[in-house]
């Protein structure tokens, strides 16, 4: 193979060569490249965003005195983030009730069974919240490394046409064109492994602060319903029966 030719491979070469479907294939990995690239950005600004304003609330919570300095919270800057928002909506239902009552069926049984069943649909919400984008990053690790190795296939396969036509079939001949389509396999795999870290380091982000949430749901539901924290009774006190686990919370509504 003399110089000149060498010149000529690559993977500009290659694309020149390619008909639709390589073409095709290559425009679809891109787009799959794109769209994982796009979302791991938005969700990785956005998890840092939420994990601020949830350490700033929950710093503010805890110091505060009474549920009001909560409620003014709320109202000053907003539900910025899934801690906040369980709370301002848990705070409206003990409102709710207290102010009418079970007047339909959506706020039938007790304050506490009220409660429970909104800070479970707020739980449902800020899950779905949390896992959207997830799924479409799966896909992408999951299905580019095959895009790519069918486009090697097909780059392989016309390659092979091309040189059999040909009838040069030494190994400078092969090598090239060969080597050219594997190209697609690197790209691959070079869209699916971003994807892939991505969407472990988010899965495992989101379980770690969906355990914070229950955990906050439940002191949440103890203070409203029994109007402490749980292990905060006090000295010579009664015995109070203790509240609802976290996890059952979500399964009062059942």
């Amino acid at each position: 193979m003399t110089p000149a030719t060498d010149t000529t491979l690559g993977f500009g070469h290659f694309i020149a060569q390619s008909d639709v479907v390589g073409k095709t294939l290559l425009a679809l990995l891109l787009l799959m490249s794109a769209a994982s690239w796009a979302l791991i950005l938005a969700k990785g600004v956005a998890q840092a965003l939420r994990a601020r304003r949830s350490t700033d609330f929950l710093n503010h919570f805890w110091n505060a005195s009474t549920l009001d300095e909560v409620r003014a919270e709320i109202a000053t800057h907003g539900a910025r983030d899934p801690f906040s928002h369980l709370s301002a909506h848990a705070l409206h239902a003990q409102a709710h009730h207290a102010r009418h009552g079970a007047a339909k069926l959506a706020e039938a049984g007790t304050a506490s069974e009220f409660i429970t069943r909104t800070i479970k649909k707020v739980l449902d919400e800020e899950t779905t919240r949390m896992e959207s984008g997830l799924t479409t990053l799966a896909t992408v690790g999951a299905t580019a490394p095959f895009v790519g190795l069918f486009g090697t296939v097909w780059g392989v396969y016309h390659a092979l046409l091309a040189i059999g036509m040909s009838g040069a079939g030494t190994l400078d001949k092969v090598a090239g064109p060969v080597g050219e389509a594997l190209i697609m396999t690197g790209i691959g795999l070079g869209v699916a492994i971003p994807a892939v870290v991505a969407y472990n380091a988010f899965t495992r982000s989101n379980r770690v602060l969906g355990g914070r949430l229950d955990a906050f749901a439940f002191e949440l539901h103890s203070l409203l319903t029994l109007g402490e924290a749980p292990g905060a009774g006090r000295a010579g006190a009664a015995p109070v029966a203790p509240p609802v686990p976290a996890a059952a919370l979500k399964a009062v509504a059942a």
